[in-house]
């Protein structure tokens, strides 16, 4: 008898499902006191066109970064390495002279607080260009913002997507509101901290009704879903950015960030990605690269880990599927990790060899 009913009670443990994780609603504050925060759709000029093509030429327009502030590093260990030289002049030289260190390691990472404005665009594009004359093929954004300018995220989020980068949001940092967009750009978005939307604010709005301000964010809102399509988000996430108040915030949940299409491996530049590497790789690669990221997903990819023990996580985990694959190393998951690794092997190679007596 006492064997069944082991085998009972173990089996309601199996059969038990996992705790519901309950959405939050927390207030929403500006950490400048502004109202440009937030989700904020604004009347912008058309974007002049560029005088030069940034990647031809070092005639580069004058361009401040004066709504948040950006570093470059050219590690992937932020916890030992910092977060690296501050930029804030996005001319030809000072972000040449910043970056180039970079080529080294063949790693860059921009970190990036403040605002998502115009000049957070100019940032991204012009770090993104830089990035490709330098052969700096692995890029990661670590983004922490309260949000900003809906027009703007979503300017940004498509430079991003054209340009192959990884998002973070680190266990210290958050990504509210428009931020919210940035992160359907990214080729891979890794979750620590807190990721939040709640209402656009119609800013310079002419509305004298509920109608006249429901037809223009109908606009905002239509832009926002063809924004989400093409880069493989989810447009649910268009109709919670509408019904949340927009002083209230609305933290997603895990499942949330799954449904929406915005955390993980981003489904539309995966389907693209797989298409390339069959080709490239061939279909075993392929076949390897799935199965790690399934696992990697129910084993590292949690929203409450540390982003450091993700990584850690993901670099053991991705032994046991063969990579660093020997034909295609550089596509491998995680592969900015061995550039790095190899960078600092060799520096202390050189290091050695010039502390070696003459024989």
């Amino acid at each position: 008898m006492l064997p069944l009913l082991l085998f009972c009670v173990a089996l309601c443990a199996c059969n038990q499902t996992p705790p519901v994780e309950e959405p939050v609603i927390i207030e929403a504050t500006s950490g400048d006191g502004e109202t440009n925060y937030g989700a904020v759709s604004v009347d912008e000029p058309p974007v002049p066109e560029p005088p030069a093509d940034l990647a031809t030429t070092t005639d580069w327009p004058e361009a401040m970064l004066e709504s948040g502030e950006a570093r470059i590093s050219c590690e992937v260990d932020y916890e030992t390495s910092g977060d690296g030289a501050t930029l804030s002049d996005l001319g030809f030289e000072p972000m040449s002279e910043t970056m180039a260190p970079c080529q080294e390691t063949g790693v860059l990472r921009l970190s990036y607080s403040g605002k998502v404005a115009t000049d957070f665009v100019t940032l991204v594009e012009r770090v993104g260009v830089m990035a490709d004359r330098m052969g700096l093929r692995n890029r990661i954004l670590d983004i922490d913002s309260s949000g900003g300018q809906v027009e703007a995220a979503i300017r940004a989020g498509d430079l991003i997507a054209e340009a192959g980068w990884t998002i973070w949001v680190r266990e210290d940092a958050v990504c509210h509101s428009s931020c919210v967009l940035v992160l359907a750009g990214g080729d891979n978005r890794l979750i620590s901290g807190k990721v939040g939307v709640h209402r656009i604010i119609r800013l310079q709005s002419g509305a004298t009704s509920r109608a006249e301000l429901s037809q223009e964010l109908q606009e905002v809102h239509a832009n926002i879903e063809q924004y989400l399509a093409r880069n493989g988000g989810a447009v649910a996430l268009a109709d919670m950015m509408m019904t949340v108040p927009n002083r209230s915030l609305r933290l997603l949940t895990t499942h949330e960030l799954e449904e929406f299409g915005i955390v993980g491996i981003n489904a539309a530049q995966d389907d693209l990605d797989r298409i390339r590497l069959a080709r490239k790789c061939g279909e075993d690669f392929v076949r390897r690269r799935d199965n790690f990221f399934r696992s990697f997903d129910r084993k590292c990819a949690r929203q409450d880990e540390n982003l450091d023990a993700m990584n850690t996580c993901g670099l053991e985990l991705r032994e046991r599927f063969g990579f660093p694959d020997g034909k295609c190393r550089l596509d491998s998951p995680f592969s900015e990790f061995d550039q790095a690794i190899h960078a600092s092997t060799s520096q202390a190679s050189d290091a050695d060899a010039d502390s070696t007596p003459a024989g």
